[in-house]
């Protein structure tokens, strides 16, 4: 038997090729263990599957194989949509490039909703004024597309109204799809059938209401929502004129899919957002600054669905946030500062869950 014999510039050449290969169908690293906290112990086997860039709202698909996530990278203007697989492979961004885009989800056939500004046009729109402190602008130019997402086409304009449309979801059933529109002259939570059609109104008190999500089964949405009173009421009211808010208050609520039995979940007086239902439908994720006295670090944290039993599951004295579950409760995404090249820096991760 004869032994095939390489050269050294060979056994190089097939190195590089192999590097090469990794590099392209899988670009998940797993975390170096200096950057996870011990305390961290819901999460096993942490992997990042960004690298560079402000990543975010990474969500799975219905067969969770798939990502769907918005990005700002290198010769983006502002925040475009991208999809991969979930070991970070496969990488692509299917918006246009051209005006802003936010809050993208995958729907049951594999077609991908997000809000985009660009439909009204191909700039960025113009960030908030830095006199009115930290605000969210809510772009009146937003409506809330359907695109392919092999190719990013862009398959059917959901919303048409001339105000604020953003911050979409799907049930995990695939029928409905609930948003957040200022369509009544306040922020409100809307819910509509998957073609846009049927479109309900589920919230009507003052203060803004969204990022929204269903429970796995469909009967139950939770979402982060204000409700100012007095001179707070005032100030709202008066940046909503200018298409903003101070998002320094939020607490989370759940209620019925059609809008009933709303209940509020926290209540510490900080910014809550970000919730996300565990399969099991009696505990809810979310994001909060309620550790850090000076309002700044956000972690994760676990609560349920009465209020009871908090819980802190992450540790990191920067941003953790956007936690969702895959559809077995096995695997968890989200999005964090921690190990960053640069400062800035937010990357997405995926862990296996453990309770």
């Amino acid at each position: 038997m004869k032994y095939l014999r390489l050269s050294r510039f060979q056994l190089l050449i097939i190195l590089i090729f192999c590097l090469i290969t990794s590099i392209v169908y899988s670009q998940s690293v797993p975390l170096p263990a200096d950057k996870q906290d011990p305390r961290e112990k819901h999460f096993r086997n942490i992997r990042q599957l960004t690298f560079g860039g402000e990543n975010a709202e990474a969500y799975f698909s219905f067969d969770d194989k798939m990502l769907s996530y918005q990005s700002r990278q290198e010769g983006d203007n502002c925040d475009q949509i991208y999809t991969m697989t979930i070991d970070g492979a496969e990488k692509k961004r299917i918006s246009s490039g051209k005006g802003r885009t936010t809050c993208s989800y995958y729907l049951p056939d594999g077609t991908v909703l997000y809000a985009t500004t660009a439909l009204a046009s191909d700039e960025c729109p113009p960030p908030p004024d830095n006199s009115k402190g930290y605000v969210w602008p809510l772009f009146p130019t937003y409506d809330i597309v359907i695109a392919d997402s092999s190719n990013g086409t862009i398959l059917k304009k959901l919303t048409t109204e001339q105000n604020y449309d953003a911050e979409a979801t799907i049930s995990p059933v695939g029928d409905r799809i609930v948003f957040t529109s200022l369509r009544s002259g306040d922020i409100e939570l809307y819910s509509c059938k998957l073609d846009g059609s049927e479109v309900k109104q589920l919230t009507n008190l003052p203060g803004y209401d969204g990022g929204a999500f269903y429970s796995l089964d469909g009967k139950k949405i939770v979402y982060r929502a204000s409700r100012p009173t007095g001179k707070t009421l005032d100030e709202y009211q008066a940046l909503l004129k200018e298409n903003l808010i101070r998002p320094k208050y939020l607490e989370i609520f759940v209620m019925d899919a059609d809008g009933s039995n709303q209940v509020q979940i926290t209540n510490n007086g900080k910014a809550n957002f970000a919730p996300f239902f565990h399969p099991d439908g009696k505990r809810i994720l979310f994001a909060s600054n309620m550790g850090d006295a000076k309002s700044r670090n956000f972690d994760i944290y676990m609560i349920n669905i009465d209020g009871s039993g908090l819980e802190r599951i992450t540790y990191y004295d920067e941003f953790d946030g956007f936690p969702m579950f895959s559809r077995d409760g096995k695997k968890i995404v989200f999005c964090s500062n921690r190990n960053n090249a640069k400062p800035g820096d937010t990357n997405v991760f995926i862990a296996d869950w453990e309770d």
